[in-house]
C-alpha cells in the first residue's frame, strides 16, 4: 500500500465550532421561521385573503426562510470550519 495518508485520515471535527454554529442556527431558524408564520397571517389579514390562501402565503414565506437557513449555514461553516 501507499505511504501517503488519505486525505481524511487527519480531520477531526472541532465541535466547538460545529456547536457554536448549531446554536446560532437554532435561535436564528426560531426568529425566520417564526416570522415567516406571522408575516403570511399578517399579509393575509391585511389583503382580505381568506385562511387557505393564509396557508399558502405562510408556506411560501417558510420555504423562503428555508433558504435563508441553508445560506446561513453554508456561510458560517467558511468562518467556522467543522473540521481541522
Amino acid at each position: 500500500m501507499g505511504s501517503q495518508p488519505s486525505p481524511a485520515t487527519g480531520r477531526r471535527i472541532a465541535w466547538p465550532s460545529v456547536i457554536t454554529v448549531l446554536s446560532a442556527a437554532i435561535l436564528i431558524s426560531a426568529e425566520v421561521f417564526g416570522a415567516a408564520f406571522a408575516g403570511g397571517w399578517a399579509l393575509a389579514i391585511l389583503f382580505g385573503l381568506n385562511e387557505t390562501a393564509a396557508h399558502i402565503l405562510q408556506v411560501i414565506l417558510f420555504l423562503i426562510g428555508v433558504a435563508i437557513m441553508v445560506s446561513f449555514v453554508r456561510a458560517a461553516r467558511r468562518v467556522e470550519p467543522f473540521t481541522r
